[in-house]
């Protein structure tokens, strides 16, 4: 168990990292929180070409990647604890 905790460890780091560098790399479509009090239209709400696209698809499933390793941490440290 103690393995499996430390891959998750190291997947989690390794994964955290890679979603800020995919976040950071996707095209501004708006002027943040002026959006959202009606501030500016955003005329393009889809991707506009394959790599946007696949750039959405890697963060969303890397998102779901992050996420699981989370809560199987979680699950690992509550149980585990229990002994």
């Amino acid at each position: 168990m103690q393995i499996l905790q430390v891959v998750l460890q190291v997947l989690l780091g390794i994964t955290s990292l890679l979603l800020t560098l995919l976040i950071l790399l996707h095209r501004g479509r708006g002027g943040g929180l002026s959006d959202m009090f009606g501030g500016g239209v955003t005329s393009n709400l889809g991707a506009s070409g394959v790599a946007e696209r696949n750039l959405n698809r890697i963060t969303v499933i890397l998102g779901i990647v992050w996420v699981a390793c989370i809560i199987v941490l979680g699950l690992i440290t509550k149980f585990d604890s229990g002994n």
